[in-house]
Formats: structure tokens, sequence, C-alpha cells
């Protein structure tokens, strides 16, 4: 009997190692099952279908720069809806880098006021648009604002009254009192603001008064406004009362600088007749109910590159595109030294069970149409043939158009050369874009 007993305890030892084996197996298994990628693709939507059509109607079978016009117009729409009255809005130019396109939104807009970050830019816009009221974005090298003069040409832009230039530190100021009187030219001098980005500006409002004596003992120089930058306000998670708590303190901080100048210039504190700029495409609409600023920066969120697909700019839509055209396909996803690993990564990820190969590439960029394509790590990125891998449910044909969506605008929008309008049918324009200049 007891012999029996211990046979039977045996069997069922081994069988509950078995089991265990056998039922961590499958949970392996399962645990692969569910981190392996899911397959992706479908065919073209019916406006991608349309912008392809268009971009090769007009022949323009190479990377392209697309702006859709009607697109466009709805964000300056909404836009114009969140401004409170009396709420200026200050074009952010380089992220709309084509003069062709600023007019556009100066007219949708009413606006004559532009944010410039590039001397050549500067320039260029004193001579085209000499209507224009200048605020520059950054503090620039004192050498490259003498540089401005020195280029500035016959034009009837007056930078004594419509240029501000932007001053973080009291050091910045001494260089640019030093050029306004080397030059004997008068200067506005706009004050930028650390609200809490923490990027450079002033951040202690006690610092403010000496700064402000120094500007008002020299004749050539004006004190315009302040600046205060408030991008990350989107970014801060909206947990535990953060967001709002990072909100509240960039207002606190702003306002305490107006405090301090109201209190310095007393009885001559006129804060209408500064610019108290403020914002920027991601948080303009937080300002709804703003005072202490009178104009918001907006760029970006009119065309709306994918790093602005945020809760704050949930009713803008896509506006600016990059299509291109498919050279070479294949029904397969080799990587140069690892063929043999083509068919287990196609087993693994469905995904990469075509290859396409389009005109140009390694832009700050992500494939949007047909849905389901994505670049390939492993083989890596190219400027000149990119490489896309797709599922067998996307259908690419070589000539066929592979549509991207830029992650910004302010560069990329300059690598294309003109940018085409789309009218939601044809491309009706062609609008060169700004020259980084030499």
């Amino acid at each position: 009997m007891r012999d029996l007993f211990s046979q039977l305890k045996s069997r069922v030892n081994s069988l509950s190692r078995r089991s265990l084996i056998l039922g961590g197996g499958i949970a392996t298994l399962g645990l692969v099952a569910l981190s392996r990628p899911a397959k992706e693709g479908g065919p073209v939507e019916p406006y991608f279908e349309k912008l392809g059509s268009a971009v090769m109607e007009k022949g323009l079978a190479r990377p392209t720069l697309v702006i859709d016009l009607a697109r466009l117009d709805q964000n300056v729409e909404v836009m114009k809806s969140h401004l409170r009255p009396g709420m200026g809005y200050r074009i952010v130019a380089k992220s709309l880098p084509s003069l062709p396109l600023i007019r556009h939104v100066m007219a949708a807009a009413d606006t004559n006021r532009l944010m410039l970050f590039h001397q050549p830019f500067v320039n260029l816009v004193a001579k085209e648009e000499p209507g224009a009221d200048v605020l520059l974005g950054k503090p620039m090298p004192v050498a490259a604002a003498a540089r401005f003069y020195d280029e500035l040409g016959p034009t009837s832009f007056d930078p004594g009254t419509q240029l501000q230039w932007l001053i973080d530190t009291p050091e910045r100021l001494a260089e640019y009192k030093d050029l306004a009187n080397a030059r004997g030219q008068a200067m506005r001098i706009n004050l930028e603001l650390d609200v809490g980005l923490h990027r450079g500006g002033l951040s202690d409002p006690s610092a403010l008064k000496p700064i402000l004596e120094t500007i008002d003992a020299d004749p050539l120089l004006t004190f315009s406004g302040f600046m205060g930058y408030d991008p990350h306000l989107a970014s801060v998670p909206d947990i535990l009362g953060w967001q709002g708590s990072a909100i509240e303190t960039s207002m606190d901080t702003y306002k305490a600088f107006m405090d301090a100048a109201a209190e310095h210039y007393g009885e001559g504190w006129k804060p209408e007749e500064l610019t108290l700029n403020t914002a920027g495409s991601p948080t303009y609409q937080l300002h709804k109910e703003t005072i202490h600023a009178n104009e918001v920066a907006v760029g970006s969120a009119l065309v709306k590159p994918t790093h602005f697909d945020v809760s704050t700019l949930a009713d803008h839509v896509p506006a600016g595109f990059i299509t291109t055209p498919v050279v070479k396909t294949a029904d397969r996803t080799d990587i140069p030294g690892l063929e043999a690993l083509t068919g287990p990564a196609r087993l693994w990820d469905r995904n990469t069970a075509q290859t396409f190969f389009i005109y140009g590439g390694n832009w700050l960029a992500e494939p949007v149409s047909p849905p389901g394509l994505r670049t390939n790590g492993v083989f890596g990125r190219s400027s000149n043939q990119e490489m896309l891998n797709g599922s067998d449910r996307i259908e690419l044909a070589v000539n066929d158009t592979v549509v991207l969506r830029p992650t910004q605008s302010e560069f990329v929008f300059l690598q294309f050369g003109d940018i085409a309008v789309f009218d939601g049918g044809k491309i009706t324009e062609s609008w060169p874009v700004f020259t980084q200049g030499a």
C-alpha cells in the first residue's frame, strides 16, 4: 500500500510540473501575442486622394509642401473667435515663413503685427512689408542688430517706431544702448519675461527698476513693453492641480512686472500704449479672460503640425502637408546583411510586409496617408530615398503619392521651395518661402 501511494504521489508531482511548464508556456505565448504589433493600414482617405491628385495634376512629382487654404482660413477664424474684445493678434512669422502666406493671414486676421526671429527675415519684412509692426521674438546678438541697420536700404519702414528689440538682461541692454548711441539710432526696447518657461528673461520684478532707469535716461531708447512666452503651460500635467497652479503662477509673474512698472512710472504709466505680448500657439486659448496683456502671438496653430495636436488646439485642423511620390516598391522588407531575418520579422510584425521607397525623406514629419505607413528604425533614415513599411492592407504603386504631416513648421516649411496652395480640388498658387540669407 505504501509503495502504491508513493507511485501515485510521484505521478501527481510529475503532472503538476508538466502543468506548470505548459501553463507557463501558454502564458508566455499569450504575453507575446499581446505585445505583437497590431496589423495596421487601409485605403487612402478621400481628402488625401484629392490632395494627391491635385499635386500630380500640377506635375509636382517631387517633395512638395502644400497648404490647404480653406483649412488655413478655418483656423484663422477659430483663433479670432477665442480672442477677447481688445486682445490683439501678432503673427509668429517663423511658423509661417512665406511672405504671401503671412500677407494672407494679415488680411484674414486684420493685423499688421509680426513677430520675427531671424535678422535676414527682419530686413525682408522691412523692405517688402513696410507697414508692419515688428516685435523680435528672441534677443538678438547686438552684431545681428547692427547688420540689420547696415542692410536696411531705402524703405518707408521706420525702425525707430515700428521695430521692437527684445532684451533679456542688463548686459544686453548695455550693448544695445552703445549701438544706439554709436549710430544715433532710436530704439524701442521690449523686455523678455520668464513667466515659467525658464529659457531666459527677467524673473525678479525687483530687478526691473534699474533697467527702466537705464532706458529712461537715454533719449534714444524707449521702453515699449513686455513679452512673456508661456507654451510650457500646455505641457504641465493636469493632475493634482499642477497645470492650474502653473497657469496662475505664470500670470501672477507677468502681473508683478506690470505692477513694478506702474509703480516706477506713476501717473505716466500708460499700459494701453505698450506692447504687452503673451501666449503662443498651444496656450493662446488660456488667455480668453487675460487683461494684463494686450496681445497674443500665434503661428503654428494656423497650420497645426503634429507637435500641436494638444487639447488646447482641439478645434484647429491640420492645414500643412508634405506630398511626395513613391519611387520603388517591394513585397518584402529586406535589411542589408540581415536578410535571414526577413521572414521572422514579417511573422512578428505584419506591418513590415511591404516596402515603399519615397522621393526624399528624413524630414521632421510623420506619414499619414495611406494610413499605417511607418519608417524603419533598423534600416535607418534617408534624405534621398526614405524607406517606409506597411502591411498588405496598403495599396501603393510606383508614382502614387504619400502624404506626411510636419511635426513643426518653422524649419520644415523652408525645405521644399515654393509652397503649393491647395483649394480643395486643385493647386492654384505657388508661394515662395523665406531664404535664410547670407
